[in-house]
């Protein structure tokens, strides 16, 4: 089978690896390119720990002054991809949630105190979830500098065009919601929906999926958990 990876690089030429490993083909078209330019300098003052959705907010710290200062604060990332991140990039103290923002809340909520200062989340220039308006209601302060932005893709490449207007592509592998609007916006640019119905749409969760609704009737498979292994195992 061959699938479209539309993750940003560097996942998207691991998961390429991946796939190849149990026998799939993957042609790479990130649709999203992260940008570590033009965003705000974090600041540790009063900071007790620091909140990753993301493994991008990690990798962003490579670009921070205060990145080193970082790794000794304890470190809540929301699932087993970016906590092995943050262990690379030097953190200790590591929490780690089951996949979701909403699972991660209460993993936080339960193991620092309001009054012992700021949390910090490592944010994308596109905030989604509840992270926010969970943490202040438990009344936490928290701080979310921008410190990577996600440029979407305009168009499909020739390749990625050619191949799913074929029918060479077997299937598409979504990983977030919005890295799915995108997908959806480009079918129809494209002019694709006719045959974005022959291909089967993997994604990560129910919330990945909801914006393929615009595309009609298409063929959907939902991980059992928001983990990449789930996500795998539906190809297997």
């Amino acid at each position: 089978m061959k699938y479209l990876v539309t993750r940003p690089e560097p996942d998207a030429l691991k998961l390429k690896a991946l796939l190849e490993q149990i026998d799939h083909e993957a042609v790479v078209e990130p649709l999203l390119t992260t940008a570590f330019d033009d965003v705000e300098t974090i600041e540790l003052d009063e900071v007790q720990a620091l909140i990753a959705t993301s493994r991008n907010g990690l990798r962003a710290l490579k670009h921070q002054r205060a990145h080193r200062a970082a790794s000794d604060l304890p470190l809540f990332a929301v699932g087993k991809a970016t906590a092995n991140e943050a262990r690379a990039l030097g953190f200790k103290l590591i929490v780690t949630g089951a996949g979701t923002v909403t699972d991660l809340i209460p993993q936080i909520v339960s193991a620092c105190d309001p009054q012992a200062g700021f949390l910090l989340h490592l944010a994308g220039d596109t905030l989604a979830g509840e992270l926010a308006a969970e943490l202040e209601a438990h009344g936490f302060r928290l701080l979310q500098p921008v410190v990577y932005r996600m440029i979407p893709a305009e168009q499909f490449s020739d390749i990625t065009f050619e191949q799913i207007a074929s029918g060479e592509l077997d299937g598409v592998l979504l990983f977030s919601p919005r890295t799915a609007r995108i997908y959806v916006d480009l079918i129809e640019r494209a002019r694709l929906k006719v045959s974005a119905r022959q291909l089967t749409h993997v994604c990560l969760s129910a919330a990945v999926a909801a914006p393929l609704k615009k595309l009609g009737p298409i063929r959907i498979e939902i991980a059992a958990r928001p983990t990449l292994d789930a996500m795998l195992a539906l190809l297997t």
